[in-house]
């Protein structure tokens, strides 16, 4: 039996985006899981039934740290030797790819998610673009999330290797069974729904780089011409990453219409979904939002950035609308038309959960990464 090695920088990211995945490779192969220490990786254990190595990575750039790093996987490599290493996110795909590459590992597979480099600047443009050509240089095979993940790759010269989507992208996808309108779900929405507020929803770290800044300035200039409208931001904020600006910060507390509630979960989450009327996500930069499928799914039509990923998900006035990144007035404008024009609403919310379905449901989505495993290994 085969042996592979599915990695990420954090254990989250495993937890999320390999959920169930990794018990099914198990079937045909034996699968490790290694990253980050973390609680997840107990859930990992119990929930795929697969061994799981804790190796400390930093997400952030780290020499010294990094370097330690990556002895210590060079060092498991070696232990497991196994057949295949495929990782995710770029401190994994960094290391992971390196080591796999000094030992010789046959089949080394990196996925590309969102890429950072394109919307930073100077050095830290230049060392992020290193990275990734020296992933893409030790990987033998190199996934992008999506056709923009894609293009980028080629034409900022990351990588000259013949890449190629799975599916439609996105290495998650959906459970339409899960995100569902269901009687369990609809009855705790009731609780937040309200027919007299219109209610935009954000689901996603609370950011710089989700475009939080324009979401909050937009919602507040559109609240003074619709008093009966709602915000609702849910996710963490990661004051340490990428804080938002300490105005939209005072904002968001000072605010009675917008509602930051934190993490939210299970039927918790789908309350939310079901109880809005209009996705948003202004990001300046992703690979391909989960998000965006997910409230596609519950029958939100969203509001997006032109980025990759969202636009590859989302076709202007049909599921939703699409507007510049950065551009504050263009997200109140699209805001305003959202909240303004009901008949094209409903008309955009009565395609969103086909749409999804027929290009990004979670068996056909693993289904293409199982046949590309067979035809690698």
């Amino acid at each position: 039996m085969k042996k592979i090695i599915r990695s990420s920088t954090v254990p989250s990211s495993l937890d999320n985006f390999c959920r169930g995945v990794l018990r099914d490779l198990s079937v045909d192969y034996e699968v490790v899981a290694l990253s980050s220490s973390g609680p997840e990786m107990d859930m990992i254990r119990s929930r795929e039934g697969v061994r799981a190595i804790e190796v400390p990575m930093e997400r952030h750039i780290s020499p010294f740290k990094d370097f330690v790093s990556l002895l210590r996987i060079i060092a498991v490599f070696r232990r497991e030797r196994p057949d295949m290493v495929h990782s995710m996110t770029p401190k994994a795909g960094l290391l992971c790819m390196m080591a796999a590459w000094l030992t010789h590992v046959p089949v080394r597979v990196h996925t590309f998610t969102g890429l950072v480099f394109p919307t930073a600047t100077g050095l830290k443009k230049r060392i992020l673009m290193l990275t990734d050509r020296i992933t893409a240089k030790c990987a033998t095979h190199i996934i992008p999330e999506g056709e923009g993940v894609k293009n980028d790759l080629i034409s900022y010269g990351i990588t000259k290797k013949p890449i190629s989507v799975l599916g439609h992208g996105n290495v998650k996808g959906v459970d339409m069974n899960y995100y569902d309108r269901t009687e369990v779900v609809m009855a705790a929405a009731k609780a937040l729904r309200s027919d007299s507020f219109f209610s935009f929803l954000f689901v996603g770290r609370i950011v710089h780089d989700k475009g939080i800044d324009e979401l909050v300035f937009a919602f507040k200039r559109l609240s003074k011409e619709f008093p009966n409208i709602r915000l609702f931001l849910i996710g963490p904020n990661e004051d340490d990453m990428d804080p938002i600006s300490p105005v939209t910060r005072e904002d968001i507390k000072a605010l009675d219409s917008v509602f930051s509630v934190g993490e939210k979960t299970g039927i918790e989450l789908l309350s939310y979904y079901a109880a809005s009327d209009c996705f948003v996500l202004p990001s300046y930069r992703e690979g391909f939002p989960n998000t965006v499928l997910e409230a596609g799914a519950m029958g939100l039509p969203s509001i997006v950035t032109d980025i990759n990923g969202s636009r590859e998900i989302i076709s202007n006035g049909y599921n939703g609308l699409i507007v510049p990144p950065h551009d504050d007035y263009a997200l109140y404008l699209a805001m305003k038309k959202m909240l303004s024009d009901k008949e094209m609403r409903d008309k955009m919310a009565s395609v969103c959960r086909h749409h999804i379905e027929s290009y990004y449901e979670q068996g056909y989505v693993r289904q293409c990464l199982y046949d590309f495993y067979k035809t690698i290994l």
